[in-house]
């Protein structure tokens, strides 16, 4: 049973992410993208793990959610400018720039940064509330390895 939760729970959030992105027309960034990898493979190791026994797929399990949980918080970080994002899609420093590089940055832009917070609820943005539901997951899928 936990196992099914913790796997359904990676669903859910997925479908939600979809749902955002096709029915709410907000399209993702990159790091929005790292962050569903892991629920998909929890989501594979969860049907796994639900046909054959043992600790390790709930292991496994753990550990992607774990992984979407840190890209998360290092996500939510890159929004709230509390460190750099990756350069393919933050702004950075325009300082000493000449308008021709300012020029090629702006027109080599992607269309969605990672550090623009696009949905917040209750003061957190998405890829916050990812984090605390992935690490929410990731207690599950450890209480699923103990009980193997």
């Amino acid at each position: 049973m936990l196992i099914l939760f913790s796997a359904g729970g990676s669903a859910a959030l997925m479908l939600g992410a979809l749902g955002f992105q096709y029915i709410g027309e907000m399209p993702p960034c990159k790091l929005c993208y790292w962050q569903r990898y892991p629920h998909i493979a929890a989501i594979v190791i969860g049907v796994l793990a639900l046909a054959f026994s043992g600790r390790v797929f709930p292991a496994f399990g753990a550990l992607a959610a774990l992984s979407t949980a840190l890209v998360g918080g290092y996500h939510s970080g890159v929004e709230r400018m509390w460190w750099e994002g990756p350069t393919s899609c933050t702004s950075g420093s325009v300082g000493g720039l000449s308008a021709d590089d300012l020029m090629a940055q702006i027109m080599s832009a992607p269309l969605v940064r990672c550090d623009d917070i696009a949905w917040e609820m209750l003061g957190l943005s998405m890829a916050s509330w990812n984090m605390l539901a992935s690490l929410g997951l990731c207690v599950v899928w450890v209480m699923a390895m103990k009980r193997s």
